[in-house]
């Protein structure tokens, strides 16, 4: 079988250890020599992961993409070393009596013939637009999920504003709730104070929160 890196690495990553496999393969026997090592995943260790890997003349080297602890490895070795990512599916020893050590040399010889297919890592500058673009959707989901449950609450406690008002959240509703919610008593004349002047149907306004039954829970939540 052809060998395309005759000089490459093999990781086996996790949470807390890394264990590297460098394959030495002698083009004239083809003869394969393998150089272990484990290394923890703290940042000088990962440094001296990649010193160990330079030593050896090694400047290619593959690992799965496990979970997130593939991230702070390629953070370290990106600068100098030709990280190739791949999926767990790719790499999946033959059942039997897995370890750390054999995996690490499993990639290592799939990775020494380019039998595995690499996941694409884009640029630096990318890969920060993504985080913060996800991060953004996640808050504007968590917003969206906040909203839901804040109107929840209004309908348990027989506050009828969000039929009344086409935003419950704009600025009338939100200053007539906490007047609701920081008033034993509610009245008319504080609640329509809180009222924008070009807002309609006042009355309808004030009938959305008469009689409403806010209980401890409920404005707990609502505050």
């Amino acid at each position: 079988m052809k060998i395309v890196r005759p000089i490459c690495c093999g990781m086996d990553v996790h949470k807390n250890i890394i264990v590297a496999t460098i394959g030495i393969t002698n083009k004239k026997t083809r003869i394969t020599e393998y150089i272990q090592e484990t290394f923890s995943t703290l940042n000088p260790d990962l440094l001296n992961l990649k010193q160990w890997l330079i030593n050896h003349k090694c400047f290619d080297a593959c690992m799965e993409s496990t979970g997130k602890y593939w991230i702070p490895v390629f953070n370290i070795l990106e600068d100098e070393i030709n990280i190739y990512l791949t999926h767990p599916k790719y790499v999946k020893a033959i059942k039997g009596k897995k370890t750390d050590k054999k995996d690490s040399k499993w990639i290592c010889d799939l990775f020494k013939h380019d039998l595995i297919k690499f996941s694409f890592i884009p640029p630096k500058e990318i890969r920060a637009l993504r985080e913060i673009s996800r991060y953004r959707y996640k808050l504007v989901g968590m917003r969206s999920s906040e909203r839901n449950r804040y109107q929840n609450c209004m309908t348990v406690s027989n506050i009828g504003i969000g039929s009344v008002f086409s935003d419950p959240f704009g600025k009338s509703a939100q200053a007539i709730m906490k007047e609701v919610l920081e008033s034993d008593i509610i009245e008319d004349e504080k609640i329509l104070k809180c009222i924008h002047g070009s807002c309609k149907n006042k009355d309808k306004i004030l009938d959305s929160i008469k009689h409403c039954n806010i209980e401890t829970d409920q404005r707990f939540k609502m505050n």
